[in-house]
């Protein structure tokens, strides 16, 4: 029996050697849904790597300060949180931080620091700080030597139990339940709802795991967006005045609204109609 054996054996291995078993890039094609057709498709089963296709890219975030500011407005924020649940929001609502002569900024100068260093890094980079010693504020860098987008609001699209549970852990005392509309609106609250604190800082968005961006489903057009005073910048002269918050009109998750702007904005349109 053992010759016979060792002949089986001797077969099989010509049979590899000749390479009759399909090359690896054959198994491409099976990354097909179950029961469709069988054209190769891109299938989460088969994407180990990669989070999302469709996810925002390097290209994307490396745009000047106002640019991305603007263009983050609809875009969705997803944080997948340690036991695997996800969040999404969509942003609503940011400032541009032009670092240089920008006298608001954490950056004014040009002086990088310990705490600053990820506005001085590659497009996409979060900087997260602290403010009173207690709540946090998320930043994406830009184009521009220190610039960076601080994102100011998002309106939650999934995940909001987990958002109002995050939330209600960091307020002090029995409280009332959030209502959808305050999970998100302003700038601590959106990184308390997301679980965001300083070990995100220096963090990449185009390959970090338990954050990132993706395209949002309807971007809103240039009549769509409010450009106004910054928050809390009121005691940095001309700086303070200067239109570089930018938020999407009539949304109600926006931390605050200008009244009189939107006012104006709606009278000229209204005449430029007629």
């Amino acid at each position: 029996t053992m010759p016979r054996k060792r002949k089986l054996l001797a077969q099989l291995s010509t049979l590899q050697s000749k390479s009759s078993f399909p090359p690896f890039d054959a198994l491409g094609n099976l990354n097909v849904t179950p029961d469709r057709d069988s054209s190769p498709k891109s299938s989460k089963y088969f994407a180990v790597e990669k989070k999302s296709s469709s996810q925002l890219e390097s290209d994307f975030f490396n745009q000047p300060c106002i640019s991305l500011a603007k263009s983050f407005l609809g875009q969705i924020l997803v944080r997948k949180l340690p036991d695997g649940r996800e969040l999404r929001g969509r942003i609503v609502e940011t400032e541009a931080y032009l670092g240089g002569e920008d006298e608001a900024s954490h950056s004014k100068g040009g002086k990088q620091t310990q705490r600053n260093t990820a506005m001085f890094m590659k497009p996409g980079t979060l900087y997260v700080y602290q403010i009173y010693g207690i709540y946090f504020c998320v930043n994406v860098s830009s184009q521009g030597e220190g610039a960076a987008v601080l994102l100011r609001s998002l309106e939650p699209l999934e995940g909001l139990d987990v958002m109002r549970e995050l939330r209600s852990a960091s307020r002090k005392g029995p409280t009332k339940p959030l209502k959808d509309w305050q999970l998100c609106n302003g700038p601590s609250k959106l990184c308390q709802a997301f679980g965001i604190d300083k070990d995100f800082d220096q963090r990449d968005l185009t390959q970090d795991a338990a954050i990132w961006m993706v395209p949002g489903p309807e971007l809103p057009g240039e009549q769509d967006v409010v450009a106004t005073a910054r928050i809390g910048v009121g005691n940095r002269g001309e700086w303070a005045q200067k239109p570089l918050r930018f938020y999407l009109r009539g949304n109600k998750f926006v931390s605050v609204v200008d009244k009189k702007l939107e006012r104006e904005m709606a009278a000229l349109g209204s005449s430029s109609c007629s």
